[in-house]
């Protein structure tokens, strides 16, 4: 029978933020595979864990996640642990459950910190549906078709970022979502200068173009209001004529008639107008 890989959740900041769950996994198992076994050995040394270590990282995580399954197989129980927070997001992790499902070896999550959902709670936005994205990607191109798809993002965008980027950042998001868009900036979580700063972008630009940038950073976006939506699609159709506004409709897959029906409510008109330009149209053609 196999072992069991644990994702132990550990402090994002303050190290009395560990459930008495994920310490005893954590002295019980055969093996801790660790993002960083010297930032993690400060936290097994504060709680009198001695279990051996061994690395896991993005630079290793299939050669050694391997490794790891063959050690599980033969039943040995195993906890995964990153430098902070919960395993598997924004995480090699992830690259380690996959293979164990590969091989049917049983895993499961030890809840606990998480900068995602701290950050989200302090944000002062709206929580009910959000989107993470993690960190921006460094290639232009791709960085820029994860911002073209999040730009009328109606939920609550959360990103994570470093401080030696975080200025180019707050651009490329100006440039994007607008100056004016709200933003919370979460910085050192948990630790003994963390700040919550809620602002705009243009805002956070400037405070920084004066400051430096110090930490490790959340930044949480509002997403774009109804009110911000409606404009923006009136503004995309009021150069059309109405049959190019219909015709737009029927190219997103509607038949005729709600075509018809949803051209009219932009324009807030009765769909008998929009079917009577229609036939004017027509007949002047």
């Amino acid at each position: 029978m196999s072992g069991t890989l644990y994702l132990c959740a550990t402090p994002i900041g303050n190290l009395g933020d560990i459930t008495y769950r994920v310490v005893e996994t954590l002295r019980q198992v055969s093996l801790i595979a660790a993002e960083d076994t010297r930032n993690s050995r400060v936290l097994l040394e504060r709680y009198d864990i001695h279990t051996p270590m061994t690395s896991y990282h993005e630079h290793n995580a299939v050669a050694k996640g391997e490794a790891l399954a063959s050690k599980l197989l033969k039943g040995e129980d195993i906890a995964l642990i990153t430098d902070a927070g919960t395993p598997a997001i924004s995480d090699p992790g992830e690259v380690m459950v996959r293979i164990c499902y590969e091989y049917g070896i049983p895993v499961t999550s030890l809840p606990g910190p998480s900068a995602v959902i701290t950050a989200l709670t302090l944000s002062g936005m709206s929580a009910r549906r959000f989107v993470y994205e993690g960190f921006l990607p460094r290639e232009k191109k791709e960085r820029e078709e994860v911002l073209e798809s999040l730009k009328r993002e109606r939920r609550t965008v959360i990103f994570y970022e470093a401080p030696h980027r975080l200025r180019r950042t707050l651009e490329y998001f100006a440039a994007v979502f607008g100056e004016g868009r709200k933003i919370t900036l979460c910085r050192e979580l948990t630790k003994k200068f963390e700040t919550i700063d809620r602002t705009t972008i243009g805002e956070a630009i400037r405070f920084y173009a004066e400051s430096e940038p110090r930490g490790e950073y959340v930044l949480v976006i509002e997403g774009m209001s109804g009110e911000e939506a409606a404009q923006e699609a009136a503004a995309a159709w009021e150069s059309m004529s109405i049959s190019e506004h219909v015709a737009m409709y029927e190219k997103e897959g509607h038949d005729r008639k709600e075509a018809m029906r949803l051209a009219a409510k932009d324009r807030g008109v009765s769909r008998r107008d929009i079917y009577q330009e229609l036939l004017n149209g027509r007949s002047s053609g």
